[in-house]
């Protein structure tokens, strides 16, 4: 995939004009560094055989309902916490579905993002789709649009976040129990690891994600469109992870393949609006690629009997 990417890179470099310029550059990046936030957090999941179809909804929602709040003349501070609380309780009552009901990730997760939107279009945001970021934001309307030694803040934000992850998974205890669950999920149980509560603690990881994505996107266009959860942005999401070469049935994969998925998309992505191709069927084809990269996952990372009894896709 790394191959590829840079292949992609060179050739609309050479063959797009103003493709390689650093403007584009620092556009190219910035575009998709909410996608890449969004794949870190679904890639802790992922490794743990689950899958979460609800992080684009609670995303939507949990920022939409801190805009509002703080439009309505809660401090800022208070709001972002609320906010963030609901997005953490969301996730976590996924994770229990998930890991204590054993209701299959793609169903509890589907169903949770579809009670998310209603939810939150019904008792904390209503009457419109959009809501708009208020003057008293403050400090906070930096997260999207603000640099730092000329980088934008997004860039920033999605490196440092990676880093994180990056130390979560490689060094601390927690990192390692959600590669072994993965990998074999009874051995794990056997050998002591707390599954269920570290399968609820990945879904609250992916809940975090999700609202530091939504801030960096409401933040960036001043606003926030609760629409945005009937788009297909979760598949871009799982396009991203499984592109990048993380497997499906969990226990394989890194930082490393979450970046090199979130450049080939980004490339990929930019170099078909300047050659103005359709944004429908920029769906296409990435709809075809990632068709493909599961075909491919499958072959590379057979399904066994414990991934069907885990409800992985």
């Amino acid at each position: 995939m790394l191959l590829i990417t840079v292949t992609l890179f060179v050739t609309f470099s050479v063959s797009l004009n103003g493709f390689i310029g650093a403007n584009n550059i620092l556009a190219l990046l910035r575009n998709v560094a909410v996608l890449g936030i969004l794949g870190l957090g679904m890639l802790i999941v992922v490794l743990g055989r689950g899958i979460d179809l609800s992080m684009v909804a609670i995303m939507a929602i949990s920022v939409a309902w801190t805009i509002q709040l703080v439009g309505e003349g809660t401090p800022l501070g208070l709001a972002l916490a609320m906010g963030y609380g609901f997005a953490l309780a969301m996730s976590c009552i996924s994770g229990t579905l998930v890991a204590y009901a054993e209701i299959p990730a793609i169903f509890a997760t589907l169903a949770m993002g579809t009670f998310v939107y209603g939810f939150g279009r019904a008792h904390l945001i209503t009457g419109t789709d959009v809501v708009y970021l208020p003057a008293s934001f403050g400090w906070a309307s930096q997260i999207g649009q603000g640099q730092l030694w000329g980088i934008p803040i997004p860039i920033i934000l999605a490196v440092c976040l990676a880093f994180v992850v990056f130390l979560f998974l490689r060094f601390s205890k927690h990192g390692w129990n959600t590669y072994n669950i993965g990998d074999n999920t009874p051995a794990a149980r056997v050998t002591g690891i707390p599954v269920r509560p570290t399968m609820v603690m990945q879904y609250m990881m992916s809940g975090t994600a999700a609202y530091l994505a939504g801030l960096i996107t409401a933040t960036a266009v001043q606003s926030m469109n609760t629409r945005i959860v009937n788009s297909n942005m979760i598949y871009d999401v799982i396009l991203i992870v499984v592109l990048g070469g993380v497997s499906l049935s969990g226990g394989r994969g890194n930082v490393r393949n979450v970046i090199v998925g979130t450049l080939l998309i980004g490339v990929l992505v930019n170099g078909m609006t300047i050659m103005d191709i359709q944004y429908t069927i920029q769906n296409v084809i990435k709809s075809l690629i990632l068709l493909l990269a599961i075909i491919s996952d499958s072959i590379i990372n057979p399904r066994d009997e414990q991934t069907g009894q885990q409800g992985d896709i």
